[in-house]
């Protein structure tokens, strides 16, 4: 698809982004500045050594084996979607429906595998194929009658739900595997942190490294320049909704088998909030165009450790919305005055 998509050779439109820090800065520009502008998951990082030096300080049970075991098994499913929510940010669209591709794809699954009797890895191929046709529902809403994403993935977020409901009647089910397969989809304490690790480093690889990552952030960036240079950019989201789709149900196979529940009554929401702060944390904007896969990751390290941290030292679990809360602020204003700092250097090379 990215190559049926290519940039045309000419003409060639004038970008609307500023350089490089390096073109716009010069010599004799702020290193530190310059690493923010430039890499924008800099200052999460930064706030997550020193959240993760805090709490190590703070209490010893901190860093012990079995609270690194609940700490991964925490975030890894909120980096998996954040990172399916940073693309989609980038194209300037989002999914509130893909907390609950989390929860009801992993019902597909079982429902094949227990019921129907296939081969668990069939099921699960199934089920991810399920989820890719739904993505490319909510995709194809959204671009075709030209509706907010917002509006599209809300509502299909609770037809999605209600179909859950429904099929289960409100029941919980027990998804339990043995063997080398659960080892692999959930059982072994860090699979499912692997999983992630693997799965966003390859969200990685085709967000900075392919001609559709290029695409998707031409598309977010200025979508009627991208679509007049020759990109498909309703394809290009159809795509990304479906990618955020498959690795949010992908992350709920694996949680899942963890686990070994199946709840109807967990709309996955609250997954989906933490995965769009985490992307927003660590340097997604909300506004398309700037986006960064690792930086999501990050965000859910930066989540994780607080959530754990604070639950270890005894403090009431409201203090994490509200510091959750704040968060997003800071981090959207950060993106923000970074993107001004940004343009002006570059009006003075200009």
């Amino acid at each position: 698809m990215a190559r049926r998509a290519g940039l045309v050779a000419s003409p060639a439109p004038v970008s609307t982004e500023p350089p490089s820090p390096e073109v716009a800065g010069g010599a004799g520009s702020g290193g530190g500045l310059r690493l923010l502008v430039e890499r924008r998951e800099a200052a999460i990082f930064v706030v997550a050594v020193a959240l993760f030096l805090y709490f190590t300080f703070a209490t010893s049970a901190f860093i012990s084996y079995a609270n690194f075991v609940t700490l991964t098994q925490f975030l890894a499913p909120i980096a998996v979607i954040g990172a399916g929510e940073a693309l989609l940010l980038t194209a300037a669209e989002v999914d509130l429906s893909a907390g609950t591709s989390f929860i009801f794809f992993p019902f597909v699954a079982y429902f094949l595998w227990a019921n129907a009797g296939l081969p668990i890895g069939l099921a699960i191929v199934i089920s991810l194929i399920a989820a890719a046709c739904f993505g490319a529902i909510n995709g194809l809403l959204t671009v075709m009658l030209d509706l907010p994403s917002f509006v599209t993935t809300l509502g299909t977020l609770f037809a999605l739900d209600g179909i859950m409901l429904l099929t289960s009647n409100g029941v919980q089910d027990t998804f339990s595997l043995s063997g080398t397969g659960g080892s692999i989809l959930g059982n072994y304490s860090w699979s499912e942190v692997l999983w992630a690790l693997f799965l966003v480093a390859g969200m990685f690889v085709l967000f900075h490294r392919t001609r559709f990552g290029l695409h998707i952030v031409a598309t977010g960036g200025n979508q009627l320049g991208a679509a007049e240079a020759g990109v498909a950019v309703r394809r290009v989201k159809v795509w990304t909704f479906v990618l955020c789709s498959v690795v949010s149900a992908f992350a709920g196979i694996i949680d899942a088998v963890r686990i070994t529940t199946l709840d109807p009554g967990n709309d996955g929401t609250l997954e989906m909030f933490y995965a769009v702060a985490a992307a927003v944390i660590g340097g997604t904007a909300l506004t398309g165009g700037r986006g960064t896969v690792i930086g999501a990751g990050i965000g859910a390290i930066v989540l994780g450790v607080l959530y754990d941290g604070l639950n270890i030292q005894g403090v009431s679990a409201f203090y994490f919305e509200l510091v959750l809360g704040v968060a997003i602020l800071l981090a959207m204003a950060a993106n923000v005055q970074l993107r001004r700092v940004a343009m002006r250097r570059w009006r003075v090379v200009r």
